[in-house]
């Protein structure tokens, strides 16, 4: 257990946590761990998903920055430790997925003025939308990129044009930043939790020992203004000419088993790059892929390292 809390449940030696203001002055909690190493192998940025907050990786993070790498994550606008957009203090509720756009620009403009490059970004589900989102319109331009589980379509009990209009009508007709549902990740579905996000039940058990800690971190269930630009983003995503363009090497990790989000729909999306590989895992993978089971994260692991190595050289 020392080592576990060493490494998953402490916040380690050198790194400092911070808060960062966007344009419009919204606050963000934010992660930095400068690299020791002399000179560094380049700077890293990882954007969590849905819900999420940058302790859940601190075990990725000292792998890479192991390696030499610069590591720098932040709280999405709307959970975790950064300004919350709903009364509702556990409701994960954002006006406009565009926020999301603009908080990673303005922060990536800023990061790689100062930090050493190479500049690459990793993104988990819903991070993984707002990197390629950002990608595509030139926002933001790292040497590669990593697309985990990305949010491309969402899985849900229906299909996903019903969905979309059921959530753009619960939206219109009352309150857009109430919860959409409770407790469960995915409304209709007999699956735990932890079924749905990974095999590894101590990995899993990170997320509750840190907002046990500090219990402000804690996300809930989405509004149901969330679902529905969750829905109607990733489809004008997925239908976005531009995708044909991109030319940033990037790294797709797909869990073809994924309960959260369609995978097919990821698949197909990131085949239209023009410079995309994929790594695709089977049953053995649930949707957090960095927080699976060794033999799964350690596949994950090297995959991204090999694919760095070659695209995003020091």
């Amino acid at each position: 257990m020392a080592g576990l809390e060493a490494i998953r449940r402490a916040v380690p030696m050198g790194a400092r946590i911070a808060t960062w203001d966007a344009p419009d002055a919204w606050q963000h909690r934010r992660f930095d761990w400068p690299s020791q190493a002399t000179p560094a192998r380049g700077s890293l940025l990882f954007l969590g998903g849905r819900g999420d907050v940058f302790e859940k990786y601190l075990e990725g993070f000292a792998h890479w920055h192991a390696q030499g790498w610069t590591i720098a994550s932040f709280d999405w606008r709307g959970q975790g430790g950064s300004g919350r957009c709903s009364p509702a203090p556990h409701c994960g509720h954002v006006e406009s997925f565009a926020d999301y756009g603009a908080d990673l620009a303005a922060f990536w403009d800023q990061w790689v003025a100062t930090t050493p490059g190479p500049h690459v970004v990793i993104g988990h589900s819903m991070g993984g939308y707002v990197v390629l989102r950002a990608l595509v319109d030139s926002a933001i331009a790292p040497q590669a990129a990593v697309l985990v589980a990305p949010m491309l379509g969402l899985k849900g009990p229906v299909a996903a044009r019903l969905g979309e209009w059921a959530a753009s009508a619960m939206r219109r007709l009352g309150d857009p930043a109430r919860a959409a549902w409770k407790g469960n990740e995915r409304p209709a579905t007999t699956e735990t939790r932890q079924t749905l996000l990974t095999h590894d039940a101590d990995r899993y058990a990170d997320e509750t020992w840190w907002q046990q800690a500090d219990p402000r971190l804690m996300t809930g269930p989405p509004s149901w203004n969330w679902v529905a630009e969750a829905f109607t983003q990733t489809r004008a995503l997925r239908q976005e000419p531009r995708l044909a363009a991109m030319r940033t090497p990037l790294l797709g990790l797909i869990a073809d088993a994924d309960g959260l989000v369609d995978p097919h729909a990821a698949v197909a999306t990131l085949e239209r790059l023009p410079d995309a590989q994929l790594v695709r895992f089977g049953r053995e993978s649930a949707h957090e892929i960095l927080r699976e089971a060794d033999p799964v994260r350690d596949r994950a692991l090297a995959a991204i390292d090999r694919f760095l190595d070659a695209r995003a050289p020091a």
